[in-house]
């Protein structure tokens, strides 16, 4: 894997749009559309918020050269800073996590992909690589499969994100520089898929997050899929159309508040109508119309809409002010006796524009 000294992070000059099959290809690809249906893209995510997906043929969804097929194996390229192991030490923390293992500085979860659920380990030797290898006999007989298999370790892992602008800005701030130092090379360990976010966040309103954990183990087990790998259970969360097909009185086995529920199901019901999805909050354009446009739905208040917008949709401004940990961190950083005022928060974080999710999300690292 070597990066090209013409694009940035490994990627086209551009990408061509095929209009009749609504997909966005390399201009290498061997399959180029006809002039008349063909479409010029700047960038791949100006390809998807128009509508196009990646083609399956040339794997458009990917930066070239950042990714190597083995077929049994994934290799995948990272970005500095990264450090596999911060990232495996955050991951571990969560105890009672039912979507993933974690065991010996490595990462095993099932990862549903259209019809097929490749069961994936997850382990780096060295920092600047992490090998995704298909465990049992789950791995994908189909290129694009593997992908859209890559593409999501991307994705959670956030390896499209260059963090070396946050590290100079942590280098002269009060707070962030011991965070950098302490967590080095630690990513915004994410949620790609944008009903599981909606429902972790619901779930963990006003509630402690071990219990938080709890609530979202029994919603999984009870609704959720089960893969059986090698001897070890995988759980898939549920679909928004599984969902959105329950009454409030099918979730009284997972003993939460009928209001959460209520916003579950509602949230469900609006994903399955295709009312809501990453590319409709994407295309808003701006971080400040997507918090808006998800405080609108009933059940999620601002600091659900910036933790999805965060933890999802990947938005450098998403910032939780009003987040309890957030100010647990910054009390326990500055050895204050008090928590800060949202005030005193809107102070100490005014160099952090652009960057306000990233330096949430490693404050909060100080909370384990």
């Amino acid at each position: 894997m070597t990066e090209s000294a013409d694009y940035p992070e490994w990627d086209a000059p551009y990408f061509t749009g095929v209009a009749t099959m609504r997909v966005y290809c390399f201009p290498w690809c061997s399959g180029q559309p006809k002039p008349e249906n063909a479409i010029r893209f700047r960038s791949r995510s100006e390809a998807e918020l128009a509508g196009y997906r990646p083609c399956k043929n040339c794997c458009s969804g990917l930066p070239h050269g950042s990714w190597e097929d083995r077929k049994q194996e994934l290799r995948l390229a990272t970005p500095e800073p990264f450090s596999f192991a911060e990232n495996v030490r955050y991951l571990s923390n969560a105890s009672n996590e039912c979507l993933f293992h974690s065991k010996n500085g490595r990462i095993y979860k099932a990862i549903p992909i259209e019809r097929e659920t490749p069961v994936v380990e997850i382990s780096a030797d060295r920092d600047s690589e992490i090998t995704v290898r298909f465990i049992g006999n789950t791995a994908p007989s189909r290129k694009w499969v593997r992908a859209a298999v890559a593409r999501y370790v991307r994705d959670w892992f956030d390896l499209d994100t260059d963090l070396l602008p946050f590290y100079e800005l942590a280098k002269t701030d009060t707070l962030l520089q011991p965070a950098v130092r302490q967590f080095h090379g630690l990513r915004n360990m994410g949620i790609p898929d944008l009903f599981e976010a909606i429902c972790w966040g619901i779930i963990g309103q006003q509630i402690n997050l071990a219990f938080a954990y709890t609530l979202k183990r029994r919603l999984v087990e009870t609704f959720g899929r089960r893969v059986d790998c090698e001897g070890e259970t995988y759980w898939i969360f549920p679909s928004a159309h599984e969902i959105a097909a329950l009454k409030v009185e099918d979730l009284d086995v997972l003993r939460m508040t009928v209001k959460k529920c209520e916003y579950l199901i509602g949230v469900a019901g609006l994903m399955a109508e295709g009312k809501l999805t990453k590319e409709l909050l994407l295309r808003t354009g701006t971080y400040k119309k997507a918090e808006k446009q998800l405080v609108g739905i009933r059940g999620i208040g601002p600091w659900t809409a910036n933790y999805v917008l965060m933890r999802c949709l990947r938005m450098p401004s998403a910032f939780p002010i009003d987040d309890v940990g957030l100010h647990n961190a910054i009390k326990h950083l500055t050895g204050a006796e008090r928590k800060p005022t949202k005030e005193e928060l809107v102070k100490l974080s005014a160099a952090w524009t652009n960057w306000e999710s990233y330096a949430t999300f490693y404050l909060w690292r100080f909370l384990y």
